[in-house]
């Protein structure tokens, strides 16, 4: 594997998770890339706390579309990762032009989840968490 796209809604939690994490637990050993099907959303800060507590600093990720993505730098990537079940459907209609296996890896949206802050931070917890599972196994 020497790179992987990861794709879900809007770039500003799930997908730029797995970024973070993907760059964390691999360096240069595999390029990663992270984008949304549709913009216009903010970097999630709940994901930005997630993320800062195990020692990742995704203060700077700016979320991004498949089409910025595509014309920054192309869509070559040997495996893409969907998150969300709008981002497979984006992820295999790029199959139609683009030589890339594709996963779809469903992941809860944690933007939904209700409660104190604390009970909120978790479901991004949960979400952190889960994918750093998944990609530890499938990138190593």
């Amino acid at each position: 594997m020497q790179s992987v796209l990861f794709v879900c809604n809007f770039n500003a939690v799930r997908s730029a998770c797995a970024e973070a994490l993907a760059r964390h637990y691999f360096g240069r050993s595999v390029y990663v890339q992270s984008a949304g099907v549709r913009g216009g959303e903010p970097t999630d800060p709940f994901m930005i706390s997630a993320l800062d507590e195990i020692g990742i600093d995704a203060s700077r990720h700016r979320p991004r579309t498949l089409e910025e993505l595509a014309e920054w730098e192309g869509l070559n990537f040997d495996l893409i990762v969907s998150l969300s079940p709008e981002a497979h459907h984006a992820a295999l209609e790029l199959t139609r032009t683009v030589a890339a296996d594709v996963e779809y890896w469903p992941t809860p949206d944690p933007t939904v989840s209700q409660g104190s802050r604390e009970q909120r931070l978790d479901a991004y917890r949960d979400v952190r968490d889960g994918l750093g599972f998944r990609i530890r196994q499938r990138l190593r």
